[in-house]
């Protein structure tokens, strides 16, 4: 099943994406997660928007995750998982601008394959961690690299608003052990990987988190980034494809200084 938010001539809603030639999206009553009830509501996929497709209390990423990536930075592989937080409010949906900050160059994509938390959880074993994964999504952990490297720390490289795009839905029925990861800027692909490529499966980086603190229904969890980070500018058009779960795309924009 693929699940998602939309804006619709009637408001906002949770829905089933259904068909792929004309699909169509169903209205889920309340939430989607457990087994979704129905409205009886539809309406082509064509003639609503797409939204961020899940209400996040915070947003948990995982850095240096693939051995390639590390190395392109510079690093040093690590033996445990790397976490840090972006806030909620950095989440945008897909085709929303991206806006680089004034005074942050550069700026870089970060294709991510996503987990979506579907139940209240902690100190959940790497054996046990798909019982409480709702699904699967794309996001862009969108950061200034400029700022992450004089800060530091990551929190305001990683933390503006708009540098956590995400979606365009929820795949439920994805195995993340080993799918295909690429980005491509203005179509031309710079990062081009696969998920079998982490240090850290999913498993494992659903144990190392939920140790340290409760994940809550709709928690994003980012796995980190392949290599072939670069930057991007003002005009650029970042698409983030993953098998099995689909394209997000979103434009980039530079903020004017005050």
């Amino acid at each position: 099943m693929r699940l998602g938010r939309i804006a619709s001539p009637d408001g906002v809603a949770f829905v089933a994406i259904e068909g792929d030639d004309e699909p169509i999206v169903r209205e889920i009553a309340e939430h989607p997660f457990g087994t979704p009830t129905f409205t009886g509501r539809q309406w082509p996929l064509a003639d609503v928007r797409l939204l961020a497709p899940i209400l996040a209390s915070k947003v948990v990423c995982i850095g240096k995750n693939y051995a390639a990536h590390v190395a392109e930075m510079g690093g040093e592989r690590p033996d445990d998982p790397v976490i840090f937080m972006k806030p909620n409010t950095a989440i945008i949906g897909p085709r929303v601008p991206i806006q680089l900050p004034a005074d942050a160059d550069p700026v870089h994509y970060e294709g991510e394959l996503a987990a979506v938390i579907g139940r209240p959880c902690k100190d959940v074993s790497a054996a046990r961690a798909a019982e409480n994964i709702l699904g699967f999504t794309i996001a862009n952990d969108v950061t200034a690299r400029d700022q992450q490297r004089k800060d530091g720390q990551w929190t305001r490289a990683k933390g503006y608003d708009t540098f956590c795009p995400v979606g365009p839905w929820i795949a439920t029925d994805v195995d993340p052990s080993d799918l295909a990861i690429r980005t491509e800027v203005n179509g031309q692909v710079r990062q081009d990987s696969r998920t079998s490529m982490m240090i850290h499966d999913v498993g494992e980086v659903i144990e190392w988190i939920s140790a340290v603190m409760t994940l809550l229904p709709g928690d994003l969890i980012l796995t980190g980034t392949p290599e072939g980070v670069g930057p991007i500018e003002h005009g650029d058009s970042v698409s983030v494809s993953i098998e099995g779960i689909g394209t997000l795309t979103n434009p980039v924009v530079r903020k004017a200084k005050s």
